[in-house]
């Protein structure tokens, strides 16, 4: 990174005196109710909000969180949910939580592979016509085969219905 000018050598040399290594927060469970206790108060006293108790289903869910964003993402959303508490007992916006899991990285052929694959399920193997999977999609029927072709996807084997109509003949 210095090397690359992406980060100041006299700032990497006065940081790394002595370097401490932490484990991300999903890897240490133990400290987030420590976490929520200590900036739920904080914010709290900050915000003039008079707090005195947090949820337990509120921390268990907490607790749950995979926190991608370590300990500032914790942070950031307990800040969030003090300035957005009316009562004496925290309890955020469980919501919210569920909508900032990521999930695992996918390449854009394994997302539309997965888009097609879902659709020709829907459409029970049919790609062309009216209710056919091109149509749902809004693509052209010779556009779909093409990008099937690309991503190795086969309509018989992807709808076991109409793998089982072509064996038989129908």
């Amino acid at each position: 990174m210095i090397e690359e000018r992406r980060f100041r050598a006299d700032l990497f040399y006065r940081l790394s005196v002595f370097p401490i290594t932490l484990p991300p927060l999903r890897e240490r469970p133990e400290d987030i109710r420590l976490l929520i206790h200590h900036f739920a108060m904080c914010y709290a006293d900050r915000m003039q909000k008079s707090i005195t108790a947090i949820a337990e289903e509120f921390i268990a869910a907490l607790e749950r969180h995979s926190w991608p964003g370590n300990v500032r993402e914790l942070q950031n959303f307990i800040e969030r949910s003090v300035i957005l508490s009316t009562g004496a007992v925290l309890n955020g916006s469980l919501s919210e939580l569920t909508h900032t899991k990521l999930s695992a990285p996918v390449t854009l052929d394994e997302a539309e592979r997965s888009h097609i694959l879902q659709t020709l399920l829907q459409a029970e193997g049919v790609v062309g016509g009216p209710n056919g999977a091109a149509a749902r999609l809004g693509l052209a029927r010779t556009t779909l085969i093409a990008k099937m072709k690309r991503l190795g996807i086969n309509p018989f084997r992807s709808s076991p219905k109409l793998a089982r109509a072509k064996a038989s003949g129908a």
